[in-house]
């Protein structure tokens, strides 16, 4: 018996079923009108700006060979070497305007996970980075540094990943009495929330210096202008922990909603796997924050959509995130960019944060007429 088991015949089968549900064709589907959501908002953005390239000339510089496949450029992006000689063309494409959409797809690859992991840890489809508590942290820290303490504005990412991540410590202390419950993470997540939200107001009152308002304010409402490899350098690795331990952790998300009774039951020890999992969506959360400030409504409306069309199943969810997160950030950056700016009549550039508020608020208000009962997963 012990011999036929681990014996190599079963093993392609044992592997084709438990890797079969990335064949899915709704996640499959979903994956790929991301992905060319995704590619065409990328180029669109990459070819606007000072030195405007058409459409035909941005391609053939993301095709390049003699940037794909060159070790020197990828150690200059990736690790901060010298930046080899290249093209004129390459050069804008690659080196000043790519960042921005990388930084988008991470950022939103980020924000949707940790949304969906939240969503699981209250069994709330209403909970979200904001609602408990670690945007509003984060953005009080940010303010609080800008204003206060300028002299540390160069360790301003960690700070406001560690202002995240106190928030939600804080709001984990308040939730606790012999242990938490979905229930009260939620409403001490808005009581934190609405306390940091107003210390932001308060810190606006005490700056006198135009500059550091509106670098505060676009950090509070979040963007990617001015974004470079160095915040891909700084948030892709942090990303890639978050993302593997939300994979790792699916199957304990797909146990939490089925209530603590049962996830109790089946030997899980709830509180323990409730906050490890929360540290990984704050991870994610801050990881984002800390590169492109805070961008609303990602993590609430991503998850939703993605769970209407491939289900409530987290190995599937967490996958559907990571390409449905990217388009919508992405997207939202391309208006941002251009056609918001058109339609006011400006050449002005608007952070990506209030567009995503923008479209997440109708999304929101549909959700409310569409659904009887909203709340529980």
């Amino acid at each position: 018996m012990h011999g036929e088991r681990v014996g190599t015949g079963a093993s392609p089968a044992v592997a084709d079923s438990r890797l079969g549900w990335l064949f899915d064709p709704k996640l499959v589907g979903l994956a790929v009108v991301c992905v060319v959501v995704v590619v065409l908002g990328g180029i669109v953005q990459v070819s606007h700006g000072p030195f405007r390239m058409s459409y035909g000339e941005v391609w053939r510089a993301l095709t390049d060979g003699r940037v794909l496949f060159d070790v020197e450029v990828w150690q200059a992006f990736l690790l901060g070497h010298e930046v080899p000689e290249m093209s004129r063309q390459n050069l804008v494409v690659w080196y000043m305007r790519l960042p921005r959409v990388l930084v988008g797809i991470v950022v939103g690859a980020n924000l949707a996970i940790s949304g969906a992991i939240f969503q699981a840890v209250t069994r709330n489809e209403l909970a979200s980075p904001f609602i408990l508590g670690v945007s509003s942290g984060a953005g009080a820290a940010i303010l609080l540094t800008l204003v206060f303490l300028g002299g540390l504005a160069m360790y301003l990412p960690l700070i406001a990943a560690a202002g995240g991540a106190g928030a939600f410590l804080l709001v984990y202390l308040i939730a606790w009495k012999n242990g938490t419950s979905p229930v009260r993470l939620v409403l001490a997540g808005v009581i934190v929330g609405t306390v940091f939200l107003s210390l932001q107001q308060a810190m606006f009152f005490f700056t006198q210096d135009i500059a550091v308002a509106k670098s505060a304010r676009a950090w509070t409402v979040g963007s990617l202008i001015s974004t470079d490899w160095e915040q891909v350098r700084m948030v892709l690795p942090w990303s890639v922990l978050a993302v593997a331990l939300a994979l790792a952790g699916s199957r304990q998300l797909n146990v939490l909603l089925l209530g603590e009774r049962t996830a109790k039951s089946l030997g899980m020890n709830v509180e323990r796997v409730r906050f490890g999992l929360s540290g990984v969506a704050v991870l994610a959360a801050a990881a984002s924050i800390a590169v492109a400030g805070v961008v609303s409504f990602v993590g609430l409306i991503v998850p939703h959509m993605v769970r209407n069309i491939v289900g409530s199943d987290y190995k599937k969810l967490v996958v559907g995130c990571l390409f449905a997160g990217p388009a919508l950030v992405v997207a939202a950056d391309v208006g941002a960019r251009l056609f918001v700016p058109v339609v006011a009549g400006d050449t002005a550039q608007l952070p990506v944060g209030i567009v995503t508020g923008l479209l997440g608020g109708p999304y929101f208000l549909y959700l409310m007429r569409k659904q009887e009962a909203m709340g529980q997963i």
